[in-house]
């Protein structure tokens, strides 16, 4: 396209060409008439800027000026001109009149001073052909600038900016701060890390996209005075604000009304008070908004862990009353019976005896489920506590007419524990065991270090458990025993979730079960 320096250049050095080649060849009766005609258009050409009323004029001058002339050299500066006058013009129908329309002064010109024969016609019909090829190759080039021009432009848009929200990306986010910090403006920079996305519009069919999408709207309709908005890392926007003094409370509207029921952490940051450097001020401002995080975390993990309490608080509870009423319906039975022979309990004696022995055995397992921690722990070395245990069960195991081994290394295996607890889970395992096995079995106890964890599986040749029990098993009054209190597994695995460890049970039926006590090694 023909721009106004080119033109400014073009049509002196044309209309020069044209002046000298006249005199040389002394074709122009009246020269001052040509210099004149020449002069004129050159000075349309250097005043069109600014007066645009000359553009109007451009065509007689240069009639003018190829009439005086008398030289076809004059089609230079036609197809100039048709080229100046139709480069705004986007459509084939309008530039084409205007094309053949010059190219016709042209022709009627250039036949005022030379022969008309055939020769001179076919020329005027080449030159007419050559103006309609011009127009046609002009916009050929022109619209395939445009589409390299729209090109570029999508491509910069595309490398800039989201595809999913259309804000800006990191590459634009950081286009925008470098940009803002060369102006030597300070500015605010306002993050907000968006999660927690359960329950907002889950009749969308993408509900992910639609929660960023709505809240870059949101967050755009709220911050229209930004430098820059973007949307980076997933779930993050990032704001460059101008330094302005209600951005709390923005930000406070924006999360109560707009973006209620999303869990929003976010961070303020100005530049350059906060730093000097572009760098350390972006690490200053992600480490802000990651303690805001890290604070929700902390606080939502509580607000978890306080309902998980209340809840197993009031599944205890209801278990516990369960319990203790059983006993108590039955207690009060014998009582009223004896109401009738006097108040003798004689007969319901042991009964009721046994009755309140089971609330008190459940009350003191009770009383040690809801301590909050073992309290005595120190390193201890596990094997002796082993070889106690071994010692406070073989009587049983013979009475029953089982037989108890146990398999440890030689190295001595030390764990931060609380001993008699741990005793205590391995004798409530081990009688469990017992229990177990009907007939004569064999019940082997074995420790063994697995890296950084001691694993101590006590396994026996009972009957089993069923698949459908081993995930309730651990469960709070649990039971399958007539007499149990189904508080012995829960406790046993709370001691050793205290003690940071775990328990885990296999077995198959008619063969056999092992408990399995994972415990951290003392370092």
């Amino acid at each position: 396209m023909l721009g106004y320096s080119i033109k400014m250049v073009i049509f002196p050095l044309g209309c020069l060409l044209v002046i000298l080649s006249s005199y040389v060849l002394e074709l122009t009766p009246h020269p001052e008439f040509m210099l004149l005609a020449g002069t004129l258009l050159v000075a349309s050409i250097y005043g069109e800027r600014r007066y645009p009323v000359l553009r109007k004029f451009h065509w007689i001058f240069l009639g003018l000026f190829h009439y005086f002339s008398q030289l076809n050299w004059c089609n230079m500066l036609y197809y100039m001109l048709i080229i100046s006058v139709i480069q705004d013009k986007q459509r084939v129908a309008q530039t084409l009149p205007i094309s053949l329309l010059l190219m016709l002064q042209y022709t009627v010109i250039r036949l005022s001073y030379v022969p008309v024969d055939t020769y001179a016609l076919l020329v005027s019909l080449f030159d007419l052909l050559t103006s309609v090829v011009i127009i046609f190759l002009y916009h050929t080039l022109s619209n395939s600038e445009v589409e390299k021009r729209r090109l570029r432009e999508k491509n910069r848009f595309l490398t800039l900016h989201d595809p999913l929200t259309g804000l800006l990306n990191y590459e634009g986010y950081m286009e925008v701060l470098h940009k803002t910090v060369e102006e030597r403006r300070s500015f605010l920079l306002v993050l907000l890390n968006v999660n927690n996305f359960s329950g907002f519009k889950k009749d969308s069919e993408d509900p992910w996209c639609s929660v960023i999408t709505g809240t870059g709207e949101m967050i755009t309709n709220q911050f229209t005075d930004a430098y820059g908005i973007s949307r980076y890392a997933g779930d993050r926007f990032a704001v460059v604000l101008p330094e302005i003094q209600d951005v709390e409370e923005r930000i406070a509207s924006l999360l109560s009304v707009q973006l209620q029921g999303l869990q929003v952490s976010y961070s303020i940051s100005l530049y350059p008070e906060m730093s000097d450097t572009l760098q350390h001020f972006m690490t200053v401002a992600e480490d802000r908004l990651l303690q805001q995080q890290r604070s929700k975390w902390l606080k939502n993990e509580e607000e978890v862990f306080r309902s998980e309490r209340l809840r197993a608080v009031g599944e205890l509870a209801a278990g516990m009353a369960h319990e203790i009423r059983n006993p108590l319906t039955a207690i009060r039975g014998f009582l009223q019976l004896s109401r009738g022979q006097a108040y003798n309990i004689a007969p319901w004696y042991e009964v009721i005896m046994g009755e309140v022995t089971r609330v008190t055995d459940l009350t003191a397992e009770f009383l040690q489920f809801s301590k909050p921690h073992a309290n005595h722990m120190k390193p201890e070395q596990l094997g002796h506590c082993l070889e106690r245990v071994m010692s406070l069960t073989e009587s049983d195991a013979a009475s029953r007419g089982h037989r108890i081994t146990l398999e440890m290394t030689s190295e001595p295996i030390v764990v931060n524990m609380d001993r008699d607890k741990i005793v205590q889970v391995l004798i409530n395992l081990i009688r469990n065991a017992f229990e177990a096995m009907e007939d004569p079995g064999e019940l082997h106890m074995h420790l063994l270090q697995d890296g950084d964890v001691v694993l101590v599986s006590i396994t026996d040749t009972g009957s089993g458990i069923p698949e459908n029990s081993l995930s309730t098993i651990f469960n709070p009054f649990y039971t399958t025993k007539e007499e149990g209190t189904g508080l012995g597994l829960a406790l046993c695995q709370k001691i050793v979730q205290d003690h940071n460890g775990k328990i885990t049970v296999h077995s198959e039926m008619g063969v056999g079960s092992t408990f399995t006590l994972h415990l951290p090694m003392e370092t």
